[in-house]
């Protein structure tokens, strides 16, 4: 038996066309080349004569504001280009094909350009405000999309070879086919293949890829106006598919998968950087409560993502500890009148969080899928009504109803006063940096749980429960123990980061819980950062729940449109990514079960 294996993507000698534009192909891969070159000589011109845009486009020779995000689109889709013609050096950029990433990488350099062109437009008055700068990268973004559409969407079949030659193109054909064969071996996730990095080499390429996701996420998250916002989630959104279609994505997570504990350790040194790169509180404070968002969403994702069972009322756990930490933090609306220390305050958090997960699956949990559903999300809504009433009038006078609990101290932890701003190796850390810091040890402690009974043989229970469970429970399973662990462990990671929550707002109110809402933590946008991230990983609901707090927040200036472009943008993600952005392997062969199919086997000598 022998194995056949697709030759990698070469130079067609056909002079047809095989793309969606009626242009010969190296026709069309000369105008997406030169178009990209043009684009990124064009962010070194004047886009606009006045300084009103903001980005300040009229300089020569230095590129700014929505400039710098077309150069670096335009450069990786001209290296991309230059990988497609073969360029020695660069031809690691594309091991899945360089075709595909060419259509993509041109796609988002033309989609910034022109919303650049067209803000421009719009915000001064016409189309007579551009500077030759402007009309020249709208000219080379269209000319080079044009050309990428000209690009075949198939491999093209490989020139047949002599066996009998001995040519240097004969020995390219056997590297090639030794490659595929090393490529096949590597996705396969059976062995490591020979010739692969050594170790150091890989870790290397971990710190990398964490220095260019903080530099990304700190650039997002400090986006000084709209349009930069706007503009760079067209980068970053077509830039990520550009980098996915070429394979570089797929070779990173199988890197990252290898050293799975070095790079969660080097994510959370790069998490803890960020702080350190912001002048202010200003958006360190955005950082603290995606931080919240995430850790709560990773919880969900223990309930969702493992065990499979569908929880629409997820928020309420969050409110019940930030609540019982209220009553207890020295408060002067709390009825108690009593400060206990944070550790303290974080165990009865936790408890209290554990103690309904526990009431509320216990005679639930025998339900399933939309039933189940429905449970919870009455469950969140009693939760939120209940707090509400418990003001002295409709109930006891536990909660202070709709004014909730206010005026709750700032953490001071072994003498550290998280009220104060701190000097830390020459950089002042304002308040919300000293919580981000705190929120990020919380996160790490999720984390753990979440690894450790994931592996565990209750996770694997779970996984079981999750896919299938009347053949779970066939197999001897207890399926109601399993999942009121898992609602258990859920609730009290919830209730974790409620207790966090409570001191950096200062207030705990029954109207941060609702179900729906347009700025997070709610039990919707928890249950969407999951999906959205992917189910059952890591990295997926932490990235999916920073996403879905900065994006909302950075939109307010759409006002009644914000929640609509919102829907959109999801709807289009899980369009074409319905395993979310960090899928789960299982997941994603059972949206991409046509991609992922086993290569032909064929007799030898047939």
């Amino acid at each position: 038996m022998t194995t056949q294996t697709t030759a990698p993507q070469t130079l067609s000698k056909s002079t047809t066309a095989t793309g969606l534009v009626p242009i010969p192909e190296r026709v069309g891969r000369a105008l997406a080349l030169g178009g990209s070159i043009l684009a990124v000589v064009s962010t070194f011109l004047a886009w606009t004569w006045t300084s009103a845009f903001p980005g300040d486009l009229t300089v020569y020779g230095y590129p700014g504001g929505l400039q710098v995000l077309v150069l670096i689109t335009g450069a990786l889709t001209t290296l991309f280009c230059l990988s497609s013609y073969g360029v020695q050096g660069l031809t690691w950029l594309t091991p899945a094909g360089a075709d595909a990433a060419v259509k993509f990488g041109t796609l988002a350099t033309f989609a910034t350009a022109w919303y650049t062109v067209l803000a421009i437009s719009v915000d001064l008055g016409g189309l007579v405000n551009l500077e030759p700068g402007g009309f020249i990268v709208a000219i080379a973004t269209l000319t080079a999309l044009v050309g990428a559409l000209a690009l075949p969407f198939q491999h093209p079949a490989p020139d047949p070879i002599d066996p009998d030659d001995t040519s240097w193109e004969h020995f390219k054909h056997n590297a090639r086919h030794q490659w595929e064969t090393v490529k096949t071996a590597f996705a396969s996730g059976t062995a490591k293949p020979v010739g692969a990095l050594p170790s150091y080499a890989e870790i290397l390429i971990i710190v990398a890829v964490l220095g260019l996701g903080l530099t990304v996420f700190t650039y997002g998250i400090g986006t000084e106006y709209d349009e930069l916002f706007i503009g760079f989630l067209i980068s970053a959104g077509l830039g990520f598919a550009a980098l996915t279609k070429s394979g570089l994505v797929a070779q990173a997570s199988q890197i990252t998968a290898r050293h799975q504990n070095i790079t969660i350790c080097g994510a959370f040194v790069a998490a803890a950087l960020f702080p350190f790169t912001q002048t202010d509180d200003q958006y360190a404070t955005l950082g603290v409560y995606i931080l919240i968002f995430a850790t709560v969403a990773l919880g969900l994702n223990i309930v969702v993502g493992l065990a499979g069972l569908l929880d629409l009322g997820y928020v309420a756990f969050l409110g019940v500890g930030a609540y019982a930490a209220s009553l207890v933090s020295g408060s002067q609306s709390s009825p108690f009148g009593v400060q206990f220390p944070f550790w303290a305050a974080v165990l009865v958090g936790a408890l209290a969080s554990l103690v309904f997960g526990v009431l509320i699956g216990a005679p639930t949990l025998r339900l399933r899928g939309d039933y189940l559903a429905i449970v919870t999300l009455g469950f969140g809504e009693i939760f939120r009504i209940t707090a509400n009433n418990l003001d002295g009038t409709s109930g006891p006078d536990i909660t202070n109803g709709s004014n909730g609990i206010s005026a709750i101290p700032d953490l001071d932890i072994l003498g550290f006063d998280f009220s104060k701003q701190h000097d830390i190796a020459g950089f002042a850390i304002g308040r919300f940096a000293n919580y981000f810091f705190l929120m990020l040890l919380i996160t790490a402690i999720v984390v753990l749980v979440f690894r450790r009974s994931g592996d565990s043989r209750i996770g694997r229970a779970w996984v079981a429960i999750r896919e299938d469970e009347t053949a779970a429970l066939a197999m001897g399973i207890n399926g109601f123990r399993v999942k009121l662990i898992a609602f258990a462990v859920g609730a009290s990671l919830a209730g974790l980061a409620g207790t966090v929550q409570a001191h950096v707002t200062y207030t705990v109110t029954p109207e941060q819980y609702l179900f729906a809402g347009a700025i997070p933590p709610n039990s919707a946008f928890l249950l969407a950062a999951v999906v959205l991230g992917g189910m059952g990983t890591i990295s997926g609901p932490l990235i999916g729940a920073a996403l879905l707090y900065l994006i909302p927040n950075k939109l307010q200036f759409l006002g009644d449109y914000q929640l609509f472009a919102f829907g959109v943008a999801l709807i289009l993600l899980m369009r074409f990514r319905p395993e979310g952005l960090i899928p789960n392997r299982r997941r994603q062969l059972e949206f991409h079960e046509e991609a992922e199919a086993p290569t032909v086997l064929t007799k030898a000598g047939a």
